[in-house]
């Protein structure tokens, strides 16, 4: 379907896109997690280069080494000299052209992850690019063909993929319990104002942006490789003290596939229903991260029904009692969030060291750059002087 508010995604470079079920194995049978350690040289240390990344390496010396990081603040540069021993440097490009590092990990402010992926790339350097890796198909393209004229490893940092609720959703997909997938909705949605960079479209902020790459990231697997179209919804309320979105809804959609709704909401004061609702032909799946239940029926053993040739009987909807198992599942992980850096990077010390194959793929990244690109042309937010001018006369 095209037309507004649409738009088609091509098949180009989408081989090799599936549906990834059951559980992931990080490390292949028969290959080692030794032996080698990998020097890290680390650009950004803010909330995700400071604690996300370096909070997980520094735990795995025997796989991971922090040798270098540049940061423009002087006392993160002097807190990381302190903490990790390591050489820092105030710009990424310093780090790059002084070298000695295996790993480049791009955790600088959300515009500079495409140029500063491709100078990474091209400087020799395998590289992982926290999320979003692109806002423009364009951009992430460049990426590509840099990773490919360098030879070297594109790890875009999805790190909810492995979040263990969404490992156990995949799996309760796969058994075929539930049926086939008919709709889900993912919402990490609820209710705070903010006023830092992340509110500021030059600096590709707002909730689609930041949050976004993880439900979509879902979306994108559970949607799986069938031709995706997109309708999204963006505003920027008077809660963002900037100009970019804190509402946004997204749909996918296709011919005979799944609908599956994303909502990134900074204005829920009340929830809507748990973080994961999943619904197919004879069940479905709803939870959040610390938990999950499922209900499902065999509709071998359902009582055998057949449309009626007249009128309803007796003036009543039809009724009848499903044979219901009911199912359910806890994390029991204290610390998820270093679960998943773990997940991520043993998935990538396996690419480097035995030539594992990446369980984020760069096809399913490709296809999520193509739903923010559309969220962002479906959806032209004003510039702040003309929000503020437009909230103004609100008032």
């Amino acid at each position: 379907m095209e037309g507004p508010g649409f738009r088609q995604l091509g098949m180009d470079r989408m081989a090799g896109l599936v549906y990834s079920t059951g559980h992931i194995h990080f490390i292949e049978k028969g290959q080692r997690m030794d032996g080698k350690i990998i020097k890290v040289g680390i650009a950004g240390q803010g909330r995700s280069g400071y604690d996300i990344h370096a909070r997980w390496l520094r735990t795995v010396p025997q796989q991971f080494q922090i040798v270098a990081v540049a940061d423009l603040l002087p006392e993160r540069r002097a807190q990381a000299k302190a903490e990790f021993g390591c050489r820092v440097y105030k710009t990424y490009e310093e780090m790059l052209k002084a070298g000695g590092f295996d790993l480049f990990v791009n955790a600088t402010p959300s515009f500079l992850h495409p140029k500063a992926a491709i100078k990474g790339l091209q400087a020799g350097y395998h590289t992982v690019c926290e999320k979003p890796s692109a806002v423009k198909l364009s951009d992430f393209d460049k990426m590509l063909d840099a990773a490919d004229e360098s030879r070297k490893i594109l790890a875009p940092f999805q790190n909810s993929r492995f979040q263990p609720a969404f490992i156990k959703i995949q799996e309760i997909l796969a058994s075929g319990v539930i049926g086939p997938l008919v709709n889900a909705r993912l919402s990490y949605s609820g209710f705070a104002r903010r006023w830092d960079w992340q509110t500021r479209q030059e600096m590709w902020g707002g909730n689609i942006n930041n949050t976004g790459p993880h439900p979509l990231d879902m979306a994108v697997v559970l949607f799986g490789a069938r031709p995706l179209e997109v309708y999204a919804k963006l505003a920027s309320g008077p809660n963002s003290f900037g100009d970019a979105d804190d509402f946004a809804l997204v749909v996918l959609h296709g011919k005979n596939a799944p609908t599956i709704e994303v909502s990134v909401s900074s204005n829920l004061a009340y929830p809507l229903g748990d973080m994961f609702n999943l619904s197919g032909t004879c069940g479905g799946i709803t939870g959040n991260f610390k938990s999950l239940k499922w209900r499902h029926f065999d509709p071998a053993k359902a009582p055998k029904q057949k449309l009626m040739p007249s009128w309803s009987d007796k003036r009543a909807y039809n009724s009848e009692v499903l044979p219901w198992v009911e199912e359910n599942w806890t994390c029991e992980i204290p610390d998820v969030f270093q679960t998943i850096s773990k997940g991520f990077y043993d998935c990538i010390y396996n690419a480097i060291v035995n030539k594992g194959k990446l369980v984020v793929t760069h096809e399913q990244v490709r296809r999520q750059v193509f739903v923010l690109e559309e969220c962002h042309r479906q959806n032209p937010l004003p510039k702040l002087a003309a929000k503020k001018a437009a909230l103004k006369k609100k008032a």
